[in-house]
């Protein structure tokens, strides 16, 4: 009993209970994963996005990096899912992901773990958009470690 209510998420930006389970994140991910090999996504880096941009700038990654690193998630690597709050797309969930991932940095000559926030949002046409892709302001929880 113990074990599946650890496999339950019960957070959400409405505090509503979020009957999500391992396996539902895995058949997720599956789907994104599928979406990034067929280069099937964006990564936004615009004027709202300065953070992804500082990413690309602050350390040596390129976009295939970022791609593989979206192809190693994990459902370990989960961490909580979020109502679109933009207008209009109030019925998109929206999924982070954590990974610690070793940068060199751009300016200087040491590799580092950098700990990363990924947000991405899967279309109902499985184009994947990338929103957030940029080292973490706070730890995040993940609910299967």
């Amino acid at each position: 009993m113990i074990e599946k209510l650890k496999n339950r998420i019960t957070k959400s930006t409405e505090d509503k209970i979020l009957n999500i389970n391992k396996k539902e994140i895995e058949q997720y991910l599956s789907e994104v994963k599928e979406a990034v090999e067929n280069d099937r996504y964006r990564l936004d880096r615009n004027a709202r996005r300065q953070d992804n941009i500082n990413l690309f700038l602050n350390y040596v990654i390129d976009e295939a990096k970022a791609k593989k690193i979206l192809l190693s998630l994990t459902a370990m690597d989960f961490s909580e899912i979020l109502q679109n709050e933009h207008k209009g797309f109030e019925h998109e969930r929206l999924y982070v992901f954590g990974k610690d991932v070793i940068l060199l940095e751009r300016n200087g000559t040491e590799e580092k773990t950098v700990s990363l926030y990924i947000k991405f949002n899967k279309l109902e046409n499985c184009f994947v958009i990338v929103i957030s892709f940029h080292e973490q302001k706070y730890p995040l929880t993940y609910y299967f470690k």
